[in-house]
């Protein structure tokens, strides 16, 4: 079965340099062969080796189309390719093998982040068990009912999921799986010292960590270079690793 990484580019937050770095580091940390897949609305300056759709349309209102909706795209049943995708967003930082995300589980399930929380938010509850949507892998054209159930509930949807990737678990759950928690990481949960050792110490990689996922502030470039956010604990230190296995 093909293999595809997917990615979505719209507008003008990510540019070209995103998609030709995510393409570079999937050739490094890949043996099977895989073809990395970008849908966009501006092709420009993204290296050929990357094969180039439209992004699929979807019908959204204007504000939620430069959102995490857009994703729902994706469960078309009449995409232009066919096999397995997993999809990638470029605010991310690969640092480890990536065929394993291929056969882990088997091909009907669509497994998922399972979505990292501040620890503060687990005290005096149950851990939601909600995907993050920054890696998934689904099964081209052959996962329609999250795009019919979508389309049959779509004001109820987004009017009551916040943020849009919780109403994908909702979707997907009978056949959702958690990655091993090890395999994706958050710089933000991960990465980044607690405060105040954020402002002393380096950003580190953890060991065993083959994607570094980059959700909410900084984006890679803002945390190689050092971050500072609106509070104290958002700040970073430089992170050289980040510029060692972006590129």
């Amino acid at each position: 079965m093909t293999r595809y990484i997917v990615t979505l580019k719209w507008g003008d937050r990510y540019g070209p340099e995103y998609v030709n770095k995510l393409a570079s580091a999937v050739r490094r940390h890949t043996k099977s062969p895989v073809t990395v897949l970008c849908f966009t609305d501006d092709a420009e300056g993204i290296d050929p080796s990357v094969e180039i759709h439209p992004i699929p349309e979807i019908d959204l209102p204007a504000a939620e189309k430069v959102t995490g909706w857009r994703k729902i795209c994706l469960f078309r049943p009449d995409l232009p390719i066919k096999g397995l995708g997993l999809f990638v967003d470029l605010d991310v930082v690969i640092t480890g093998p990536l065929d394993d995300f291929f056969t882990f589980g088997n091909e009907e399930d669509i497994p998922i982040i399972h979505n990292w929380l501040p620890p503060h938010k687990t005290w005096f509850r149950p851990d939601p068990m909600i995907g993050n949507s920054s890696v998934f892998r689904w099964k081209l054209n052959h996962c329609a009912f999250v795009w019919d159930q979508f389309h049959n509930e779509k004001d109820w949807a987004i009017a009551n999921f916040r943020p849009p990737q919780s109403y994908l678990t909702h979707c997907i759950r009978p056949r959702m799986k958690f990655w091993p928690a090890e395999w994706v990481r958050s710089f933000k949960r991960h990465c980044r010292p607690m405060f105040p050792l954020n402002f002393l110490l380096t950003p580190s990689l953890p060991a065993d960590a083959r994607i570094i996922a980059f959700h909410g502030k900084p984006d890679p470039d803002e945390a190689a270079a050092g971050y500072k956010g609106k509070r104290m604990n958002h700040h970073s230190r430089p992170a050289p690793w980040i510029d060692a296995n972006w590129c």
